[in-house]
Parts: C-alpha cells; structure tokens; sequence
C-alpha cells in the first residue's frame, strides 16, 4: 500500500513527460506506475497472466471500456511491469491502416508497428530488436567461455555458430520458422565478420519489409521460401515469442490497442476477417499452441458487444466472449478473457487530483495554491455534469485539472474561484421556476456535503 501523502521522487524527465501527456488526455508511455489508482483488481488479474507466461502458457485478454476510461493507460502499466518482469513487449494500435488482417500490406503494418516498439528491460523505449539479438550471441559466447572454450581458438567461431543453430533448431518446426532460423543464422555469421550491410538486410527480414522473395534474395544473398506479409505476421509473432525464452527472457506480451478500428471496417467479409484473426489468436494462447505469448487487445464496449458489427456478430467469438447468466450485475469475475473496466470511485478520482497536485509542485518546484476542501470542490463540479455519475472518466477529469493548476501557476492573482466559478454557466429562471431551483440546490448542496465529509485526501490510501 503506498500512501499519497508519501509522494515518490520522479526523474524530472519521466515527470516531465508524464505531466505533459495527462493535460494532452494523452497516454503516458513512461512513469505511468506513478499516478495509478484503483484498479488494484484488474492489476492483480493481469500480472497473474503474466505467471502462466512465465511457465511456458499462453494467455489473452480483452480490456474493454469507453474513451478515456484508463484501458490504454492499464496496458502501458502492464506493459511497464512486464518489462520489469524481465519480459519482452511489443505494442502497436490499429488504424485503417493497420489491421490483424487485410490486403495491401495493411495486416503486416501492424506487425512492423509490433516490432518497431518491441522492448526489454534495458530497452524500454523500444527499437529493441538488434539489442536483443546481440544480448542473446553474447549470452551463449559467455555460456561457451564458461564450458572452457578460449575466445581466440580459430574453432571458437564455428562452435558458437553451432550452438545457435541448436538454439534455433526448436522453431525450425514451427510455420516459417526454417526460414525464420536461417535468417537468425546468418545475422550471427555477419555479426562475427562486422558485415552491417548483411546484418541490416537480416533485420529487413526480421522487421517483415520485403515486399517480394525475389527483393529479400537480392539483398539477403540467398533465396527465402517466405517473407513476412498480410497473410503469415501472426506466425511470426509466435515465432518470437518461442525464440524469446530461448534467448533467457521469461516471454512475449503483445499489447493491441484501438480495436475499436476493426468494429469501423464496413466491409462485412473484410470485418470478419479480422475477427478470424482474432478468434485463431485466441485459440492459439488458450490451447497452448501459443507458449511463451499473451496478447492483450483493447477496445470499447461496442467493439465487444455490438451484434451487427462488433465480435459479438461473429458467433464463434460470442460463444467465447460473451457472459455468463451466471455473471449476475454487482459480482467482479477477472478470471474470464473479458476484463471490462468500472468507473473509478469517488476516492479514487480524488486521490487521483491529489497525486496530481503533489507531482506537478514536485516538477515545477511550485507550491500549488489548492487547498484539499477545494480538490472536494473541483470533483463536486464534475461529478454534477448529467450523467457524469456513471460516465465520468479520468481523462477528461485530469485535462481539466491540470488546466486549472497551469492557470494558477501562471497568474499568480487568479485564486481557484475565480477560474473555476467562471467555468460554471449560472442560468436565469422565471419566478415559478425558483421554489423548484431552491429545492434542488437545497439537495445538491446536501450532497456536496455529505462528499466532502465522506472525502478527506489525507486518510486516503491506494
């Protein structure tokens, strides 16, 4: 349990670009972890998947929810501890152009996207891919050195080469996986002789950038019986995810986002296409024919559950998705592949406010002139917009927040009333209406009390 009272030193850079992405409403892809409320539950469900990974399972999941609702910043968090997990990520979102499926390049752009972000530990940012290889030909020259073998003996090379052809004799069976093993073998062989044009003609391969066999031949120097297209990326992915724990990580997890992209196609054979696509992935993780990957897709609720044009119009997906009648309304169940995502409570959005508050002194050096009542206040405000109840998210919440500190930090004779009273629009009402007007402000006013006793950012803990 980590108290808000107890705000963590953040490196000015991470805090930098933490501050910046929340007041764009944008999704933080570093420190992340540093503004995480609530959703402890869905924390806890998510890492377990990553356990099933770690023994050699396969696992996926469908983070389901509406804009802004926290579902693409709940997969940076995951993806951030995964990585620290000592995993590889890959991540991408989809856009029409790039789908899981589709002519045109537009299945394998999502695969580029994948690897171009693919990510370690030590290589958070992603771009991963030649750091990867090389950690994983060093590993075995350090296995090799430990087994007796001297570093200058002239077989020290061809025994090496050896080994990485035992290492890669375990994918050669799977789909594209001989080419797949030759490509790696050859980026050993230039990576001992220095060669960097055949080594970045082996990453082309790997990245899946050739358009043709006979453009990969030309360059590569040998002939390829495939390259990676619309039609086999996803071969590819379980490919890396089997060579990952080859090469000492404990898997892959592959974060998708923006499927709410493919529930926009209006082609129907080519939506469902799609959804074919998914369908074989969730088949693929959840019979162990996918071991060492988990895939995590995101999308909103009618992405899911849309009957015409969402997965739920795709019978095989329903069957799988939908649920149960047992799945009684009030009853949490993060055990099943849907994980839809619950409003944050009132506490939570507050602790929210205050976190923020704490990071932003903490960045600009500045002490904030809010005081705790006026936080209770803000959320009131926000919280008595229709509907905001049940539809408030935390984007638009903390865009408007960190509106209010920026203006309060760059007019220093602004006070908090006056920008946030000049936000609310007060409407005139006719003398019949005001007995009425009275009696409802007697009852909001009741409520905004009972809320700021209920509320009290100092007891608040996450």
């Amino acid at each position: 349990m980590t108290d808000i009272n107890t705000t963590p030193v953040v490196p000015k850079r991470i805090l930098n670009s933490l501050l910046a992405s929340v007041s764009a409403g944008v999704v933080p892809r570093a420190g992340a972890p540093y503004i995480a409320i609530g959703r402890r539950d869905e924390i806890a469900a998510l890492l377990s998947d990553l356990e099933t990974v770690n023994d050699g399972g396969g696992a996926m999941r469908f983070l389901i929810g509406r804009y802004g609702s926290g579902k693409s910043f709940l997969m940076q968090l995951i993806r951030g501890y995964a990585l620290e997990r000592d995993f590889l990520t890959a991540d991408a979102d989809l856009s029409p152009e790039r789908r899981l499926y589709g002519s045109g390049g537009s299945g394998v752009a999502t695969y580029r996207e994948l690897i171009k972000n693919l990510a370690s530990k030590s290589s958070p940012d992603g771009g991963a891919l030649p750091k990867i290889l090389a950690r994983w030909i060093s590993g075995l020259q350090s296995d090799l050195m430990r087994s007796g073998a001297d570093v200058s003996d002239a077989n020290f090379s061809s025994r090496l080469g050896s080994k990485i052809t035992d290492e890669l004799r375990e994918v050669e069976f799977l789909v594209g996986g001989f080419d797949f093993a030759r490509v790696m073998t050859e980026y050993y062989r230039a990576y001992a002789e220095g060669d960097e044009s055949r080594k970045s003609a082996c990453i082309r391969w790997l990245r899946g950038e050739y358009a043709t066999k006979t453009e990969a031949k030309s360059t590569l120097g040998f002939a390829v019986s495939v390259i990676i297209d619309d039609d086999n990326w996803y071969d590819f992915i379980k490919l890396w995810a089997a060579l990952a724990r080859r090469m000492g990580y404990r898997g892959l997890v592959v974060f998708i986002d923006e499927c709410v992209n493919l529930y926009k196609i209006t082609h129907r054979v080519s939506r469902e296409n799609n959804y074919e696509k998914i369908l074989a992935m969730f088949n693929d993780t959840l019979q162990g024919k996918a071991p060492g990957l988990e895939i995590i897709l995101g999308g909103t609720p009618q992405f899911l559950e849309d009957t015409r044009r969402g997965l739920f119009g795709y019978e095989a997906l329903r069957s799988r998705l939908c649920d149960s009648r047992f799945a009684l309304e009030g009853y949490k169940n993060l055990i099943g592949p849907v994980i839809r995502l619950r409003r944050l409570t009132d506490d939570e959005l507050l602790a929210l406010i205050t976190r923020i508050t704490r990071l932003y002194a903490q960045n600009y050096n500045w002490t904030p002139r809010i005081t705790d009542e006026e936080m209770v206040s803000f959320l009131n405000i926000c919280l008595d917009r229709a509907g905001a109840n049940s539809m408030i998210t935390p984007r638009e919440m903390l865009r408007d927040y960190m509106t209010v500190l920026n203006i309060l930090m760059q007019n220093p004779n602004a006070s908090f009333s006056d920008i946030v009273g000049s936000a609310v629009t007060l409407k005139t009402v006719n003398d019949d209406d005001k007995p009425a007007l009275e009696n409802a402000s007697d009852a909001k006013a009741d409520h905004k009390n009972e809320l700021a006793g209920k509320f009290n950012p100092e007891d608040i803990d996450f």
